[in-house]
């Protein structure tokens, strides 16, 4: 069970986190999760460019580690990076030590103040460690000071394109029913999501630029 539109009752529990940003200009917010790999993340970046669309990745750690080039590719592109952990770990299900190393470990290499949680499962607690200075142990130096500071990106559409069970074109429809001037909008470039993500991005980009939007990083 997921919700296309983020409700405003969780936006009320975390109001710190970004959720969309102004409703004020046609600008939209592409954001892709899980990547990146070869194949899909590089079909993404080829069909963004079609567009002269910019997008945000948040990506996982130990892609990176895996697919150097593809990683490359994407900051060469012009595109924004965001730290997805290493290990793409549930919040929920892991303790505050452990959440904050493996993303401190992503952060070395993805060098980038947005921050989203996988699965959009995050304790309040981590929220406080993640958006402020914490104390961490380092190999060479013992105890250090890391000033964090990161902003923790949400969404308010969710495409739906991980679900197995959804129809390319429902993918497409949940998008362009639910996106509003300062949409982030919810991709991912995984081979799961590959089947819908394939036929909705293409499909989302030429309507909106149609409409007179405008496709930017964060």
């Amino acid at each position: 069970m997921y919700l296309i539109k983020s409700p405003l009752l969780l936006k009320w529990y975390y109001p710190s986190l970004l959720w969309n940003k102004p409703r004020t200009e046609k600008v939209i917010y592409l954001t892709f999760d899980d990547g990146p790999i070869p194949n899909v993340t590089d079909f993404v970046l080829k069909t963004l460019k079609v567009f002269n669309a910019k997008a945000t990745f948040f990506c996982i750690g130990d892609n990176i580690v895996k697919h150097p080039r593809v990683f490359e590719r994407v900051k060469t592109d012009g595109h924004a990076i965001g730290n997805h952990t290493f290990n793409h770990l549930k919040g929920w299900k892991t303790d505050d030590e452990t959440y904050l190393e493996n993303t401190l470990k992503c952060q070395e290499l993805t060098q980038s103040n947005l921050f989203r949680p996988p699965y959009g499962r995050i304790k309040k607690s981590q929220v406080r460690s993640l958006k402020s200075k914490v104390l961490n142990f380092g190999f060479d130096s013992g105890l250090k000071t890391t000033d964090l500071g990161l902003e923790i990106v949400m969404w308010d559409v969710l495409s739906g394109d991980f679900d197995i069970n959804l129809s390319p074109e429902k993918c497409y429809q949940n998008v362009i029913k639910h996106t509003e001037n300062g949409s982030i909008i919810v991709f991912h470039d995984s081979l799961k999501a590959f089947d819908r993500l394939e036929y909705a991005l293409p499909r989302v980009l030429a309507y909106f630029t149609e409409k007179g939007f405008t496709f930017a990083t964060l």
